[in-house]
């Protein structure tokens, strides 16, 4: 083989050796790796399956109200609508609910007392992470102190001094009655708020936030205040439709 072709073959070779590691590159997968623990992803997994069952609870809920409407337009058009204008109040909050559930109890850590250290309040910030923890864990009615929670309650401090919708919260031990769905929501509630982020942050102010699972059931009081709706107002029966 002369010196021409020896180039040529040479040629060749490196070219198509070329684009033997050009085509190995492109189908090589890249290596991502997972850096979640066992724990993490049986974690991950479980919540994604609870939203998943919430979602289907909804649909269900949702498709028995429609049959609901079907069977009984004829019969009972004022029932229904009464059954749903009840549903909706409880939903509002403007009904008292009575069903399974916790009580948090929001007190002083009386070590702290002999020591001479006086607590004789709440901070709000608290108190809001407190109710949006029990929110996370699907808590369905909520009252602290006697108030109901809904979701136009404002927690705020006022001149010092902590005010759920305007009310003060200025002595403890604070009660917080929680109802949860059904029994089984409620011993979860109940084991969540046992190992709660929130009771260690009240811990670092000297309180403490006691968990109790009571054999009867648990009851949150109506709203009582008036509501107030901004920027929304009724249309016209002529104007219905109308955009």
């Amino acid at each position: 083989m002369d010196s021409k072709n020896k180039l040529s073959f040479t040629f060749i070779t490196v070219v198509i050796g070329f684009m033997i590691a050009v085509q190995f590159q492109t189908v090589k997968e890249p290596v991502v790796r997972d850096t979640r623990d066992t724990w993490q992803l049986r974690e991950d997994l479980l919540k994604e399956k609870e939203l998943q069952l919430k979602l289907l609870r909804e649909i269900s809920s949702n498709e028995e109200k429609i049959a609901q409407y079907e069977t009984k337009r004829k019969q009972s058009k004022e029932q229904v609508l009464r059954e749903t204008l009840e549903e909706l109040r409880m939903e509002a909050g403007l009904s008292e609910v009575t069903g399974p559930g916790i009580i948090l109890t929001i007190e002083p850590v009386y070590e702290e007392l002999l020591l001479g250290k006086q607590v004789d309040s709440i901070s709000p910030d608290l108190l809001k992470r407190l109710v949006n923890e029990l929110n996370m864990y699907d808590a369905q009615h909520i009252s602290i102190d006697g108030r109901r929670v809904i979701n136009t309650t404002v927690i705020r401090d006022i001149n010092r001094e902590t005010m759920i919708d305007g009310y003060a919260l200025n002595r403890l031990p604070i009660e917080i009655k929680v109802i949860a769905e059904n029994a089984q929501s409620a011993d979860k509630l109940f084991n969540r708020m046992q190992v709660s982020k929130s009771a260690e942050e009240f811990f670092i102010d000297n309180l403490r936030v006691k968990v109790h699972k009571p054999e009867d059931p648990v009851t949150v009081p109506a709203y009582d205040d008036a509501l107030r709706i901004r920027y929304m107002e009724p249309v016209k029966p002529e104007e219905g439709g109308k955009s």
